[in-house]
């Protein structure tokens, strides 16, 4: 398993092309990135009352992650990482996760690997902070490392999940 052969990186990057466009995005968030859009910095989208309101604290958890997810897809990482940062439940590997994605995407990929192994610490099960950790290795062209999460990824769900699909394919193309 330490050696991707060639045919599971052509199956893989076979795999790879239906979902390239939602690599970022299997991450269980409410995926509704235009109610991210549309409330501005500092306020998070309510489903229940169809508004935005206030980030603050007092938010559920999952109002929180959710915001946070939604506004990391639509691209605003500096906005996700603020409502993040309120979760009441820090060590939440979703958020971490999140939090992780959101540095790694606005060019802090030493910060984004800190939330990613936070976040293992809190769930060593969670494929997607591994899949997003391998991004982030070879963001910084540590191959080996990426690699190293690939083997765990396939350890841990198996070489026909998504995540391991999706890292195997970029391992690929990073030769």
């Amino acid at each position: 398993m330490k050696r991707l052969t060639s045919a599971m990186a052509g199956a893989a990057i076979a795999m790879l092309l239906p979902v390239a466009a939602f690599s970022a995005g299997d991450g269980g968030g409410t995926s509704d990135n235009q109610t991210a859009e549309q409330c501005p910095t500092g306020k998070v989208w309510d489903k229940k009352k169809q508004k935005c309101v206030r980030a603050e604290t007092s938010l559920p958890q999952d109002m929180i992650y959710e915001g946070g997810y939604d506004l990391a897809m639509a691209g605003r990482y500096e906005d996700a990482i603020r409502l993040l940062s309120l979760a009441p439940d820090k060590n939440d590997p979703r958020v971490l996760n999140y939090l992780g994605y959101s540095h790694r995407k606005a060019g802090r990929v030493q910060v984004g690997l800190g939330y990613y192994e936070e976040a293992l610490r809190a769930n060593p099960d969670y494929v997607l902070a591994r899949e997003y950790m391998g991004e982030a290795y070879l963001t910084i062209g540590d191959v080996a490392s990426a690699k190293g999460q690939l083997d765990e990824i396939a350890r841990r769900a198996g070489t026909s999940s998504a995540e391991f699909a999706r890292l195997a394919g970029l391992i690929a193309a990073a030769g």
